[in-house]
């Protein structure tokens, strides 16, 4: 078994297939996390997962790249009670894209906000972080007590070891994507971080890993991933999908 704890089968790539691309994953006992990135597609991950009596979730939450939208936060409280939403998310902060001082102020408020509703819901946060490890990691320190004893995870991790050590003393489990199936330079970092804190993610549709670079990624290709945890640490990839599963299966209560 193997836990795709971020993908967006929810978007509109998926819309003339998404059916198949579940049950594909379901019959290869690949379970999944629909992540929400705003309110249409958080709405959308909730009802593909009620479509599903197991192996398919969702999270709601607004994008840091979307903070700037004029929009009432009590829309994602209501659905985060949803039985099927399993994390708050994707939220964080994003300086690649932002750059601009005034709306990466807008994304720390959204990200406060994802915070309390973390806290007032008990999901855990599923954190998008680039180029701001620094401020983020500000934030989550100043607002720890808030945060679940399993607080969250850093999706598609590609921060420095010194980044990573520091969520790890807080308690999140740090998540990699199949760009480590071709991106030399993260191979230390995997190995670096222990398997007991590890959980995969495809992100699809989006960084599809070897051999599907250039397509469309889908979560089954989760397995790529997994498979590049086991070379890079030694050990069989049966134990790396039993231990990411379990973690995953852990921090997301399901």
């Amino acid at each position: 078994m193997l836990f795709d704890t971020h993908t967006h089968v929810n978007l509109g790539q998926f819309d003339a297939d998404a059916d198949a691309v579940i049950k594909r994953c379901l019959d290869e006992n690949i379970w999944m996390v629909n992540v929400g990135t705003d309110l249409a597609h958080s709405e959308k991950a909730i009802v593909l997962a009620h479509q599903y009596d197991k192996g398919v979730y969702a999270s709601v939450g607004l994008h840091p790249n979307d903070a700037a939208i004029d929009i009432d936060f009590s829309v994602f409280e209501k659905l985060a009670r949803d039985e099927k939403v399993v994390g708050i998310g994707e939220t964080g902060l994003d300086y690649f894209r932002t750059t601009e001082k005034d709306k990466q102020e807008l994304q720390k408020e959204s990200f406060m906000k994802h915070i309390e509703l973390a806290q007032e819901v008990e999901k855990p946060l599923i954190i998008h972080c680039r180029n701001a490890h620094e401020d983020l990691l500000k934030l989550l320190k100043a607002n720890s007590y808030k945060l679940k004893a399993e607080p969250g995870v850093m999706h598609f991790f590609t921060g420095t070891k010194d980044d990573a050590r520091a969520y790890l003393e807080l308690g999140m489990y740090i998540s990699f994507s199949g760009v480590i199936t071709f991106a030399k330079e993260y191979e230390d970092l995997v190995r670096f971080v222990p398997l007991e804190r590890i959980v995969v993610e495809t992100d699809a549709p989006y960084a599809a890993p070897v051999p599907h670079r250039g397509k469309r990624n889908e979560p089954s290709f989760v397995r790529f991933t997994a498979g590049k945890i086991a070379e890079l640490k030694g050990v069989s990839f049966e134990e790396v999908a039993e231990v990411t599963t379990r973690n995953a299966r852990v921090l997301l209560n399901v």
